[in-house]
């Protein structure tokens, strides 16, 4: 008879991009702005347990395509594990990432037509600040910035409350100084797009 899988719980900080539009319509159930979805997420882990395996300081990311909304299916997606992980917290990351033990990533996973990784890069991530940052490998790189008034060009501080939200309930709004994937079956680059940074809690 097979095991149950481990209980498990994160939290932490999660990062947002893609190649929406500010605010991006996916969150108030809207198709996407340009028709297709490119965009993904990177979760910087503050505690984390998958078991009896400690994710503490963690990083990993999902980064996907779709030809239209998410929902509609036909995507591709790469993941990726921090290098700093050892081999049982790789094992860890990788079940929860291929969607085999809840969490957003199991919906996810029903999206995909086309999956790949965990592919193990390092690390150069500030969650943490007002503009936050990701550099992955050579594969994903997010420079964030704040959103301009375009009369005045004063920054301005949205936030979005989402009660029913997948990946977070409350973000602040920024974008995307630029944004690159090249990875795998992924690449596109934007900027002055949808980026979004706040704290998750996700138990399986």
């Amino acid at each position: 008879m097979a095991s149950n899988p481990p209980a498990w719980q994160l939290k932490g900080r999660v990062l947002i991009a893609c190649n929406c539009d500010w605010g991006c319509p996916c969150n108030v159930n809207a198709r996407p702005t340009n028709g297709q979805c490119e965009g993904g997420w990177t979760w910087h882990v503050e505690q984390g347990r998958h078991g009896d395996v400690v994710l503490d300081g963690l990083n990993f990311s999902l980064m996907c395509w779709w030809p239209a909304a998410i929902h509609e299916g036909g995507g591709k997606a790469i993941s990726f594990v921090d290098d700093k992980a050892d081999e049982a917290q790789r094992s860890a990351l990788k079940g929860l990432l291929t969607g085999d033990q809840g969490g957003p990533w199991a919906i996810f996973r029903a999206t995909f037509d086309e999956y790949s990784g965990p592919e193990h890069v390092s690390y150069t991530i500030d969650e943490a600040s007002e503009l936050p940052s990701v550099h992955a490998g050579d594969a994903i790189s997010l420079e964030t910035d704040f959103i301009r008034n375009p009369v005045t060009g004063e920054t301005i501080h949205p936030r979005m409350v989402l009660p029913e939200g997948l990946i977070v309930k409350e973000a602040a709004m920024i974008g995307s100084r630029s944004f690159k994937v090249d990875a795998g079956p992924i690449h596109y680059e934007h900027q002055g797009k949808y980026a979004a940074a706040g704290h998750f809690q996700y138990f399986g």
